[in-house]
């Protein structure tokens, strides 16, 4: 026993040696050009585990190493990579101040959104285009989307003066929830159709820090709907970005624009930021055209199932109005529980009114309102999150569906304010007040829609080895107060589950391997599988890679628990039985199989190169509402349910017209994207992108029916809805006082089908006509087909006062960006904004 105790005491007094004679290093952290301390800094010791973060005043320790020559490596979002060598002997060494400074030419910048982990962009497993804090400060706009249209690889569109928006590597559609959009790691989407919340955002413009947009599937990691691609905002934290901001903008279409940001620190432990938001205006003139014949049949034509000629008669949207308004807001708390460890409270909540885009024509959005509450555990190696989102709108409706029932009580004789108190829930089916029915038809949609998440993420490099492995919630609780969803019983409440995980190993010669994978369980559509492989080598600031990604794109509960218009459109959540025993599949989920190479090089440190070619199999494609009562079938059944219960008032024998959504087809696409990037000096930069698009479609498998017309054509079936070519050209200038850009946007023009939306060229085959009517929509001609200049300016008067200005569409060129919306004119914006420093800081 006591020489055991001998030995213990040995080897004590050897470990206390050794701890003696062993040193460390440490030093404090500052912005080059603020000379601010940032927290929140990564240093690793370069070729080991072995690493801290800086604390709240920048602040560093390593201690421990053994005497000899490190690297230390500083890694930091946004800003370039920074090494430093140091000799450590047996004391600490003190490094004083090290200076990072924001990337320009961004081979060195760190993005997230790739990995869900800090990571070199150059090194990257994906193309990614980042839009950093200095881009959103010098636009003088309220509106963040417009820097989208500058990102290689997306097909930016704007739908007015409010509306923006994305997508990426076709299969656009005037309803599109197959890009996700994400704030902070929480979901910016509606609960019950999936779309991007766009203007329901809560962020502000001055709390933006950066914009990752990932291009391709990124569902690996990020789940259903990360199909073709991730858009991921990224706030400021109070504690590198303390002090106040107010902004005030004004421009044509009556645009006002007030904004207001307050940071502050209150000790080492506790932070916090509040923002808000009002902005309004009045969008271009464009009143839609109404096509309208009081029949069942008519009611359910689209282009894809076109009405026969001369039923139908033209009028003009009613009660349109094209003001939108948004007051909006976030506020936020950090309490650090230690150095390394943050816990982030924040609420955030929007209330808009505006006009919006569907596949069946355009919704009159009246306050809605979206709230979120959010809390967080960040430290270096865990990472977890649980947040609640609800939705809320008693107001909004849709124009078309309300127009039509506003003129079926007109023509049968009605009083102006029958006609008018009716539309908004009845369709009279009759030629007089006394010789008719009116059936349900009910164009308001309400929504008290909630959404539970939760994520738990742990994340490490054990030597040559790095693995993030997580698992996510999230509990649907949709409700349309019987408005357009199955709820008559309540919440229709869908629950997921999602684990996920990557691995990332080095290998000899500058090479590493990334694998990652997530098993996705849904109450609905089941149980997904979805891989991701890559090899990607990367030395000196360059880098090539070759990836094999997989995607979904999940239905949405629209889609599987719809009820529109007293039954005309109907979700596909059990299937459908025709007439003549023909069965229509339930729906399951959209899958895409992408293999893409890429390349991305800082050749020179004035020149930046990125630049990819990818190749897709899509299958099982996510229809449009479609007609399913085709070619004299009705259908008889939805599930097991009878459609005469499903739809009260329809025949024993079984409706003659029911929308719906359906699974069909593959097809094979392809592309390239490319990015280039110049420095002529540190203010002045110059930025060429360039994107192609193809497809191939086997037009012999009527699998690619998608309208079960019997035959399959590209424009009607399958609508790509994407430019082949597009690019952009931009001179952009970033001095000390003055800063300016000048932007040119070229877009090819291009066919776009969607529900009743057709803006197409003539074809006879179809029989399109330009400027003519097609179906139940007016065609004005393709999309895009345009060159478009954007210019602006601004000047910083001194630390605390920045004025600026912009012109979009400087030429005032005519057009047209997407189905159901105005030619977009001309317009212009001035912006004035005072920054005022936290109390104590210069």
């Amino acid at each position: 026993m006591a020489s055991r105790i001998l030995l213990l005491f040995l080897l004590t007094i050897q470990a206390w040696a050794a701890a003696a004679q062993s040193g460390g290093v440490r030093g404090r952290v500052t912005d080059a050009a603020t000379n601010e301390p940032l927290p929140g800094v990564s240093v690793l010791v370069t070729g080991t585990t072995t690493g801290t973060s800086t604390g709240n005043a920048g602040e560093f320790t390593i201690n421990n190493l053994k005497p000899g020559t490190y690297k230390l490596a500083f890694s930091f979002i946004g800003y370039e990579l920074p090494e430093r060598t140091v000799e450590v002997g047996q004391e600490v060494v003190d490094l004083g101040t090290v200076t990072i400074a924001q990337t320009t030419v961004m081979a060195g910048e760190v993005v997230v959104s790739a990995s869900r982990r800090p990571e070199k962009l150059t090194e990257a497993p994906a193309t990614i285009s980042v839009i950093n804090a200095r881009q959103i400060d010098e636009l003088p706009s309220f509106n963040v989307g417009e820097l989208l249209a500058r990102q290689k690889g997306v097909d930016y569109i704007r739908t007015g003066v409010l509306g923006t928006g994305l997508n990426v590597r076709g299969f656009n559609s005037a309803f599109n929830p197959k890009n996700l959009q994400m704030n902070d790691a929480r979901l910016s989407t509606l609960i019950a159709t999936g779309l991007p919340l766009g203007p329901l955002t809560s962020v502000v413009k001055e709390d933006i820090e950066r914009v990752e947009v990932v291009l391709g599937p990124a569902a690996a990691l990020y789940g259903p709907n990360a199909h073709n691609g991730l858009v991921n905002t990224i706030s400021k934290d109070p504690r590198r970005s303390a002090g106040t901001t107010v902004a005030l903008g004004l421009g044509n279409q009556s645009v006002f624009s007030g904004r207001v940001r307050h940071a502050q620190v209150l000790n080492s432990k506790l932070a916090f930021k509040v923002t808000g938001e009002y902005t309004r205006g009045e969008d271009f003139k464009y009143v839609d055209t109404v096509y309208y014949n009081n029949t069942a049949f008519a009611a359910a034509a689209t282009p894809t199932t076109p009405a026969r000629t001369g039923l139908f008669h033209a009028e003009k949207e009613i009660d349109l109005d094209r003001t939108f308004k948004s007051l909006h807001g976030e506020a936020a708390l950090y309490y650090s529980l230690t150095d390394k460890a943050d816990v982030i409270v924040s609420y955030g909540g929007n209330q808009s009114s505006f006009l919006a885009q569907t596949n069946a024509g355009r919704n009159q959005i009246k306050d809605w309102s979206v709230q979120y509450l959010h809390a967080r555990y960040v430290s270096p190696h865990i990472f977890g999150q649980v947040y609640h989102t609800w939705s809320k709108t008693d107001d909004t409706y849709a124009i078309n569906q309300r127009t039509q029932n506003y003129l079926s009580f007109k023509d049968a004789g009605f009083s102006e304010e029958v006609a008018r108190s009716r539309s908004f829930d009845e369709q009279w089916f009759g030629k007089t007040t006394t010789a008719g029915v009116a059936l349900k038809r009910g164009a308001v949609f309400k929504d008290a829609s909630r959404r539970l998440n939760g994520e738990l993420q742990y994340n490490n490099t054990f030597g040559i080895f790095n693995l993030v492995v997580g698992t996510q919630y999230q509990r649907d609780m949709a409700f349309s107060k019987h408005t357009y969803l199955f709820d008559r019983d309540g919440d229709i409440v869908i629950n997921q589950i999602g684990l996920y995980g990557q691995g990332e190993v080095a290998l000899p010669g500058h090479f590493k391997f990334i694998a990652a994978a997530r098993a996705d369980q849904h109450d609905r559509y089941g149980f997904n599988f979805i891989p991701k492989a890559g090899l990607v080598w990367s030395h000196n600031d360059q880098s090539l890679r070759l990836t094999y990604g997989q995607g979904i794109a999940a239905p949405t509960i629209l889609n599987l628990d719809g009820y529109l218009f007293g039954g005309l459109l109907i979700g596909n959540a059990e299937g459908f039985t025709l007439s003549d025993g023909t069965l229509i599949n339930k729906l399951k989920v959209e899958t895409i199989k992408s293999l893409e190479v890429g390349y991305k090089a800082k050749l020179t440190s004035k020149f930046f190169v990125d630049g990819n070619a990818y190749y897709n199999r899509s299958k099982d494609f996510l229809s449009p509402a479609i007609n399913i009562a085709t070619l004299g079938r009705k259908v008889t059944k939805r599930g097991d349910t009878p459609m005469s219960q499903v739809v009260p008032g329809t025949p024993e024998a079984g409706a003659a017209a029911v929308l719906t959504y359906v699974n069909f087809g593959q097809v094979d696409t392809y592309g390239a994207d490319l990015g280039l990037s110049y420095y002529l000096t540190n203010a002045v930069s110059l930025a060429l992108n360039y994107s192609y698009f193809g497809f191939k479609l086997d037009h012999s498998d009527l699998n690619n029916d998608g309208n079960k017309d019997g035959k399959v054509q590209d424009e009607i079936d399958l609508p790509i809805n994407t430019p082949a070519h597009k690019g952009s050209f931009a001179v952009n200038y970033s001095g000390k006082k003055l800063f300016g850009s000048v932007f040119t946007r070229w877009v090819q023009a291009y066919d776009f089908y969607s529900g009743i939306n057709v803006a197409a060229a003539a074809n006879p085959t179809l029989g399109v006509r330009e400027n003519a009517r097609f179906g139940r929509t007016w065609n004005y001609g393709p999309l895009g087909g345009f060159t478009t200049v954007d210019v602006s300016a601004g000047y910083r008067v001194n630390s605390y006062l920045t004025a600026s200005a912009q012109v979009v569409n400087l030429f005032d060129t005519k057009m047209r960006e997407f189905v159901a919306s105005p030619f977009i004119g001309r317009l212009y914006s001035v912006e004035l904004k005072a920054m005022l420093p936290a109390v104590g800081t210069k």
